[in-house]
């Protein structure tokens, strides 16, 4: 990974471990000879740099979705709460206009297409097939859920469903993103690798299309 976009990546505001981020960062480069990447759940850009940077290298871009008032833990009273991303006039977490920073200080403006809005709502809208589906918005199973059967059926045979926060203990973390990566690997579709995943990061593969269906093609 570049330098520079790796000390912007590190030192953006997020939670991901550079470990992590480096992992992601392989996992966008693997995905991206395939086609585009999407991003769930982005916060103030920290993973965006990571994947950003991959698509960048690709020549692809990435597409990021976040509503970015903040997940559960992110609000007032809750663990991850920052009180400076309180937007003064509505009262709410409001994590655009460090993102924005985020990008521009790391050039990747015209890499990354932000949707600023609700994660069911855009995948619901959403056509295209694309090579790599990051999921780490909210930690609810309602949340997970919504993004494991919005975004998945999206995905190109061959491409990645990347997890992150997957904690098999609960004593480590909460369960919702353990229990769609449980709900992936059991639906047969996907294929892990153990040699991707780092930390809480886990890394699958959907399965190849069967001989004689149509695989849609990326543009």
């Amino acid at each position: 990974m570049d330098a520079r976009l790796r000390a912007i990546a590190t030192e953006a505001r997020g939670f991901m471990p550079p470990d992590e981020g480096l992992a992601l960062y392989a996992a966008g480069i693997a995905a991206g000879e395939l086609g585009h990447l999407l991003e769930v759940g982005t916060y103030c850009g920290k993973s965006t740099v990571y994947l950003g940077a991959a698509a960048q290298a690709r020549g692809r871009r990435l597409i990021t979705v976040d509503h970015h008032h903040g997940s559960e833990e992110h609000q007032p009273g809750w663990e991850y709460h920052e009180p400076d991303l309180v937007d003064p006039v509505t009262g709410r977490i409001d994590t655009l206009p460090t993102f924005r920073r985020t990008l521009h200080r790391a050039g990747l403006e015209d890499v990354v297409v932000a949707l600023v809005g609700s994660s069911a709502t855009a995948a619901g809208l959403w056509g295209s097939p694309v090579a790599l589906v990051f999921i780490d918005g909210g930690h609810t199973d309602a949340a997970a859920e919504q993004d494991y059967q919005g975004w998945t059926p999206h995905l190109l045979p061959g491409g990645l469903l990347v997890i992150h926060d997957v904690f098999p203990d609960p004593a480590d973390g909460g369960q919702a993103p353990y229990r769609i990566y449980r709900r992936a690997l059991d639906s047969g579709e996907f294929t892990e690798s153990a040699a991707d995943g780092t930390g809480s990061l886990r890394v699958l593969r959907k399965n190849p299309v069967a001989v004689g269906d149509v695989r849609p093609s990326v543009p």
